[in-house]
């Protein structure tokens, strides 16, 4: 079907609402009927013509009569061949099914690059210990709304920010200085034997958070340590430029398995060192974004008022959270959200000032650089970053507050559009059934036991580090691969194992829209049955199959198919009858992807995607039982049965590509 026929179809009907009936229409709705045979596109628009028509002229208009005109209209469109008037004013739409498959079959090219730049946040782990799963789930959103949204044509460019000088790193150098009394030497000289480097500071970092408990007055030492941090000199900052460094590694690392990658580390220590903050700091005084307190419990901060609320509800919805926002502390030390602040007015290109650059790692031929201070480090030729159009940021739903805050303090300085379009993309955490939690070791008590869900907590040292999860992904993977195939190749065995891993983790994560809480199972997660990646992945490996079988490649059977003249009445008779529609049901969804993948782009919500692979997936399945292909005896019909699997392939395979899964070889 392709969306660029739907697009035209609601372009005519948009034209001929405000020709024929002086009608100023914003969008178009469309549905697909519950049954094919009602028609493969529904319009219930002729119903809000009428309510237009009435509103404008105070004459009754007939939805019937509108929906009439409409038709015949439409009636001229390629790719339609008939269309239907049903009840009161539904306008159906039937397509030419030797037109529509032919077209689908011959995709056209993909879109160009727009020319304006959108910059993708997303993962941003506190380089202070090992990524949980937790900050996989934003990792894995982020991956795919950018992958999505350079399918569509954006011009996307993927910041990971590293707060390389806040609270959490600080914890970690009290931890090596003050707990364990380590001098740097052997610090490095730990982390070079230290198999797990990011796990050791996982578990000092929830040693320290205790340490504090015991003496709440330990809390200035932290204070003192981060102001050191923050200006760069000392032991303290010696420490943390080691150890924050040395997680970064890591944290790539880990995300480097679920193939995850990035353009740019923007070091949060640059925008100070570079003076990011003390531009971004002038600007938001001489705007009048930000006041300096000389009494009451912010007495000695810069802050960022509050917004007037219009009702009790919205105060006490605040209440959680400070109502004025502390932008600098009384003791002279920069929140988050100032120095986040700066950086998102140097992405829109506002601050005019620069980051220096070097290339950190390559990965599979793509490039991550990172940002430096040191300009005798700094790379003379470097891609050119920032300057967006709008920025995206993937962060977990509990930083809402603060994301707002960022965005006044932007619009208080500089109020565009790109400001307009910016958003924050906020998600749900991720907990763990009870099996799934004992399964990675984890001691629960009877109570949680009987719960649906487990928590965990970073500071308390209570949670899941991501590579542990996909480490029992994967053993749990090889076992299925070896008892199906148990004369494959180890190495090959392992490859699968891991494609099946990756996909179970990414699909179980992308399923579920951004805000719903998930609790994580391995059991339902690897499942080859059900609504998971790894049945994705055996339908488009036995799509595969099906060429490798019969012993035709999908491009002969296209040239094939270009023989029996497509769109002949030939193609348009393998469509009739009970089968044709079963068929043409298949070709139909097969036909919406382009459209599932504007909807999950337009929402920034993959979730679209995977249901839509699933669901393609499962009929596919039941194409594949009901039509014998590899003993068709007719070479014609056998030649348009493996065309339809290979559109279907094709979309299948896609799709996964947008989720960030590979399709093995064989499962």
């Amino acid at each position: 079907m392709g969306s660029t026929l739907l697009d035209r179809i609601k372009d005519r009907i948009i034209r001929f609402a405000k020709s024929q009936l002086n009608v100023t229409l914003e969008s178009v709705p469309s549905e697909v009927p519950p049954r094919i045979e009602l028609g493969d596109l529904a319009f219930p628009v002729a119903f809000e013509l009428a309510k237009r028509v009435k509103a404008a002229t105070g004459q009754k208009a007939n939805p019937r009569e509108l929906a009439a005109r409409l038709a015949e209209n439409l009636k001229s469109e390629p790719g339609i061949a008939r269309i239907g008037i049903a009840g009161a004013g539904y306008l159906n739409v039937f397509l030419n099914r030797a037109e529509i498959f032919d077209q689908l079959a011959n995709p056209p090219a993909p879109l160009p690059k727009s020319g304006g730049k959108l910059i993708v946040e997303h993962t941003s782990i506190n380089p202070n210990k090992a990524a949980h799963n937790g900050h996989v789930r934003n990792s894995v959103l982020g991956d795919s709304i950018s992958r999505v949204l350079r399918s569509t044509g954006e011009n996307i460019e993927v910041h990971n920010y590293i707060d390389n000088t806040g609270v959490q790193v600080a914890d970690v150098v009290i931890g090596f200085l003050y707990l364990e009394r380590k001098v740097p030497a052997e610090i490095e000289q730990l982390a070079d034997s230290e198999g797990r480097f990011d796990y050791y500071c996982w578990d000092l970092y929830a040693r320290v958070g205790s340490w504090y408990e015991e003496d709440k007055s330990r809390l200035d030492l932290r204070a003192r340590t981060l102001h050191e941090i923050e200006t760069g000199e000392g032991i303290a900052a010696t420490v943390a430029e080691f150890v924050s460094s040395r997680i970064v590694d890591c944290h790539l690392d880990t995300m480097s398995r679920l193939e995850i990658t990035y353009d740019l580390l923007a070091r949060e220590s640059e925008i100070l060192h570079l003076h990011f903050w003390t531009r971004a700091f002038e600007e938001l005084k001489e705007g009048g974004a930000i006041v300096f307190e000389t009494e009451g419990r912010n007495r000695g901060c810069w802050v960022m008022r509050a917004e007037e609320t219009e009702s009790a509800e919205e105060t006490e919805a605040e209440s959680e959270h400070e109502i004025d926002k502390i932008i600098v502390r009384s003791n002279g030390t920069v929140t988050y959200t100032g120095k986040d602040i700066a950086y998102h007015l140097w992405k829109l290109g506002k601050l005019g000032l620069d980051f220096h650059y070097r290339l950190l790692r390559e990965t599979a031929g793509h490039e991550i650089w990172t940002t430096t201070s040191d300009d005798a480090a700094a790379a003379a030729e470097h891609p050119p970053f920032g300057h967006g159009t709008a920025f995206l940021n993937v962060i977990d739903v509990g930083q809402s507050y603060p994301q707002e805050t960022v965005k006044r303090g932007i619009m208080a300085i500089d109020h565009d559009e790109g400001v307009e379009r910016s958003a924050h993309l906020a998600y749900e955490k991720v907990t763990l059934t009870p099996a799934s939690a004992t399964e990675l070791g984890t001691v629960i008590s009877e109570a949680d036991a009987q719960r649906q869900q487990i928590g965990m907590s970073g500071r308390k040292g209570l949670g899941v580090k991501a590579d542990d999860l996909i480490d029992r992904l994967e053993a749990n993977a090889l076992s299925e691969v070896q008892s199906r195939h148990a004369d494959l190749d180890p190495v090959e065995s392992k490859r699968i194992a891991h494609q099946i891993a990756v996909a179970a983790l990414r699909y179980f994560l992308l399923k579920y829209t951004r805000t719903s809480i998930i609790a994580f199972d391995f059991k339902e997660a690897l499942s080859f049955d059900g609504e998971t990646g790894p049945y994705i992945q055996y339908s488009a490996v036995r799509a595969n199959n099906i060429f490798r079988k019969i012993g035709r490649m999908p491009d002969q059977v296209h040239t094939d198919y270009a023989s029996q003249s497509p769109g002949s009445p030939d193609t348009a008779d393998f469509f009739e009858g009970e089968d044709g529609q079963d068929i043409w049901s298949l070709v139909s969804f097969a036909g919406r992807f382009d459209e599932m993948v504007g909807v999950a782009a337009a929402n920034f919500e993959p979730t679209h995607v995977a249901k839509y692979a699933f669901q393609l997936a499962k009929q596919f399945n039941l194409f594949y039982h009901s039509h014998h292909i590899l003993s068709e005896t007719n070479s014609e019909r056998q030649t348009m049965l493996l065309m339809v699997v290979n559109l279907v392939k094709t979309r299948l395979e896609k799709a996964l590509t947008l989720l960030g899964i590979e399709v093995p070889e064989r499962m």
